[in-house]
């Protein structure tokens, strides 16, 4: 059974190696932060949707935000991504199994052989706030439902201009 990643509260400490060396840690994020998690090199509607961030870039931290991706994917397929691709935010890869579910993502089985050959996580989104919070949690159990970057670009614009709280905390 997965989590389910709260708004409001810390981001989980859930480490995975990035392509240009390191680890990262995203419970120890703590500046505004978009985290992509992507399905693997193996998907076709990831890159188109990666690439859109990556030109992004200059806009998201013209307010302060940052953007990485990460996926389930091992070294050399997350590599050979960022080579094709040129992304110039922090790729992170090999998330686990207990990785993906302690974050709440939806997590698939390799079909096919273009596929991982391992379970991979499906499309997740987090924004992370200036104070290491969960801002915005979107996730999907399809490579077909992704949330626009524009309108998020444009609503994280929103909250931080305006001060909007953290939403979906109803009880």
């Amino acid at each position: 059974m997965s989590a389910t990643l709260i708004p409001g509260k810390p981001m989980p400490s859930v480490q995975v190696p990035l392509v240009d060396g390191g680890v990262l840690d995203l419970g120890e994020l703590n500046d505004w932060t978009i985290v992509v998690v992507y399905r693997g090199r193996h998907c076709a509607r990831c890159k188109p949707y990666l690439s859109k961030l990556n030109t992004m870039l200059a806009d998201l931290s013209a307010i302060g935000v940052a953007g990485l991706a990460i996926s389930a994917d091992p070294q050399d397929r997350a590599e050979a991504d960022v080579a094709e691709f040129k992304w110039q935010f922090p790729v992170g890869y090999d998330l686990s199994f207990g990785q993906m579910r302690q974050l709440g993502l939806f997590v698939s089985d390799s079909i096919k052989p273009a596929e991982t050959g391992r379970p991979f996580a499906e499309p997740g989104l987090f924004v992370i706030n200036g104070d290491g919070l969960v801002q915005i949690v979107e996730m999907s159990n399809s490579a077909s439902v992704r949330p626009d970057l524009d309108l998020l670009l444009d609503g994280i614009r929103s909250i931080k201009e305006k001060g909007i709280p953290i939403r979906g905390l109803a009880a």
